[in-house]
C-alpha cells in the first residue's frame, strides 16, 4: 500500500512528461548503461521478468526505445532513441521535484533510514531470485498413493 502511495505521488508529478515512474527508471538505466539487454535491466531495477517485458514493449511501442543488434545474436539490446532522450530530459526536473517533496514530508533522517532498510529488503529480494532460479519450476510428481 506505501510503495503504491509513493508510486501514485511519483506518477502524478512526472505526468507532464509523459512518463510513469517504473518507465523512468527503465530509461535511466538504459541511458546510464549506453546499452541493455533484458537480463542486465532486471538485475539492475530488480524488476521482475514479466513487469519488466510489458513496460518495455511499451516504450518500444511509444519509439522512446529500440531494439539493436548484440554480439551474441541470441540477445536483443535496448537503447533509447531521439525521443527516449528527450523525454528522459523532459522528465528529470520533475523526478528531482517528486523527490525533494518527499524529502521534505519525511524528512532527511527517516529517509535514509527508510532507504536502509529498504536497500537491505532488497538484498534480501536479490539472494532470493538468485537461489530460486537455479532450482527447476517444475516440480517432479509425487508417487500416486496405493500404487498400480
Amino acid at each position: 500500500m506505501v510503495s503504491r502511495a509513493v508510486t501514485q505521488l511519483y506518477d502524478d508529478i512526472l505526468r507532464p512528461s509523459g512518463l510513469r515512474v517504473t518507465q523512468f527508471s527503465i530509461l535511466g538505466a538504459i541511458a546510464r548503461l549506453g546499452a541493455a539487454n533484458l537480463r542486465q535491466l532486471e538485475y539492475t531495477l530488480a524488476i521482475d521478468q514479466t513487469t519488466l517485458t510489458r513496460s518495455l514493449n511499451l516504450l518500444e511501442r511509444d519509439r522512446v526505445i529500440e531494439r539493436v543488434s548484440h554480439p551474441d545474436g541470441r540477445i536483443k539490446a535496448m537503447t533509447l532513441t531521439s525521443k527516449g532522450r528527450k523525454a528522459l530530459e523532459a522528465a528529470r526536473p520533475l523526478w528531482a521535484r517528486a523527490q525533494d517533496k518527499v524529502l521534505r514530508e519525511l524528512g532527511t533522517t527517516a529517509w535514509a533510514d527508510a532507504q536502509r532498510r529498504l536497500a537491505h529488503l532488497l538484498r534480501v529480494a536479490v539472494e532470493k531470485r538468485k537461489r530460486t532460479r537455479g532450482q527447476s519450476r517444475v516440480r517432479p510428481m509425487r508417487a500416486r498413493r496405493g500404487g498400480l
